[in-house]
């Protein structure tokens, strides 16, 4: 399937685009020859090759999730600028 000036300018007006007609000729032999690259893929044989989520297999770097004993309030707030006796004092930044 080979693209025209007139899909070109087509796509033109969807993305709301004004080109001159040496670019929508430029355009016309850019997407054709990149239909021409994806027709050459497509002449690979890939029935023995499984379906991909990513090209390269990933792995979780993360470190395992394990529950400890976490930070006590008073070790928490010990060196906040300002708090109360649970909770960090900030200053107020939404007018009401």
């Amino acid at each position: 399937m080979a693209v025209t000036m007139k899909d070109v300018e087509h796509i033109a007006k969807l993305a709301k685009l004004n080109f001159t007609e040496d670019e929508k000729a430029d355009f016309t032999r850019q997407f054709n020859e990149i239909l021409s690259f994806m027709e050459k893929l497509n002449e690979l044989d890939t029935s023995n090759v499984e379906p991909l989520s990513h090209v390269i297999e990933l792995q979780n770097v993360l470190r395992e999730d394990k529950a400890k004993e976490s930070l006590s309030t008073e070790n928490a707030l010990k060196n906040a600028p300002s708090h109360t006796e649970q909770f960090f004092k900030v200053p107020k930044v939404i007018d009401r």
